[in-house]
């Protein structure tokens, strides 16, 4: 991979370009290349790997310089390698706002972009950060464990056909800088629970992400234990 100066980032995520995560992923990749927001117009959370053909893709350049696609993730990225950054060397998307651990990583569209950067041949990190109960994001701490985590990443040789997914954990405001810890993703089912109305027509997700099974040494267990989760992901 070139260095930090050639090297081009493509950010993008699935909480929409204004989302606070991508302006803490600016901060976060400031000084670790070239890089350009390309990211969905909408919040377009757990999308999955959703992607647009029977329509045009609507593509608006902002006055901040960052590019806002209306369509999803995974589109952000085909747009992006076709068109808009063709010589692109990564993809990061993030940072976003909740985790994406185990189970979570079918559904994610903060996932399918670095998924779709792989199947296109260009390595991808996924950075996503996990909330806990009655706590608010402190998204420059957040920027700031990023920048080290990308660090070494960048710097790892990549092998085709795999990604990265990191996950952040939630910790107390005076808490260290968490340990990064490599590690597999969770195979377990996530917890579901739904409501539904008196006639059963409608039904309400009520699942408790903060009880899902922890198996031991993976990602969910490493991340819930408030150290840095960064996990190989193949296709």
């Amino acid at each position: 991979m070139p260095g930090d100066q050639a090297r081009i980032l493509l950010l993008t995520n699935d909480d929409g370009v204004e989302a606070p995560g991508i302006g803490a992923l600016v901060e976060a990749t400031k000084e670790l290349g070239r890089w350009r927001v390309v990211a969905p117009c909408d919040h377009s959370s757990g999308c999955s790997h959703a992607v647009t053909t029977h329509g045009p893709i609507a593509i608006t350049q902002r006055p901040d310089g960052r590019t806002a696609v209306a369509g999803s993730p995974a589109d952000c990225v085909r747009v992006a390698l076709f068109r808009l950054e063709p010589s692109l060397d990564w993809v990061i998307s993030g940072i976003n706002a909740g985790g994406n651990l185990g189970g979570d990583l079918y559904h994610s569209g903060t996932v399918a972009a670095v998924r779709e950067a792989s199947l296109r041949g260009r390595p991808g990190i996924a950075v996503s950060h996990y909330i806990a109960r009655n706590k608010v994001i402190d998204w420059k701490r957040a920027a700031q464990w990023t920048t080290l985590v990308l660090h070494r990443l960048l710097e790892m040789p990549w092998e085709p056909g795999t990604f990265w997914n990191v996950n952040l954990p939630h910790l107390d405001a005076d808490a260290s800088a968490p340990e990064v810890v490599f590690c597999p993703v969770d195979p377990s089912p996530l917890p579901l629970d739904f409501r539904f109305n008196h006639d059963g027509g409608e039904a309400h997700y009520s699942g408790d992400y903060q009880s899902r099974i922890r198996a031991p040494g993976t990602d969910v267990d490493v991340c819930f234990g408030g150290r840095i989760a960064v996990s190989l992901v193949r296709l």
